[in-house]
């Protein structure tokens, strides 16, 4: 369970960076949720990315790979393999060189989600 949390922590952090750009939906202690906030584009809210604590694994789910498919192409098959579906990662622990991959990820989600005006 200390693995878990650990890594729910650094999971976690990522989406944090990018807290005065995404609106915080839940902080709890297993669970963290951001959106990117109203669309014009899309005349709704988008869930952008999540850090969630299973009973098993720690979920990161980053909704930019979903809508902008070619943020993948590139990505290292140590990455690939942690994806479950579209838009999830899942990891017990997480090490520097993933999380390094997976915050490049999330930063060129921000970016894009700017560049579309979904942020």
């Amino acid at each position: 369970m200390t693995n878990l949390r650990t890594t729910f922590a650094r999971l976690k952090k990522l989406l944090q960076k990018y807290e005065k750009h995404l609106t915080v939906t839940m902080d709890k202690p297993d669970a963290f949720y951001v959106d990117a906030g109203y669309s014009e584009k899309l005349e709704r809210s988008v869930f952008f990315g999540a850090a969630q604590t299973k009973k098993r694994y720690v979920s990161f789910y980053l909704m930019p790979v979903t809508t902008f498919p070619d943020l993948l192409k590139g990505i290292s098959p140590a990455l690939k393999k942690r994806m479950q579906g579209k838009s999830c990662f899942n990891f017990t622990t997480i090490d520097d060189e993933t999380l390094t991959e997976l915050a490049a990820l999330t930063k060129q989600g921000v970016e894009r989600f700017r560049q579309e005006r979904m942020l």
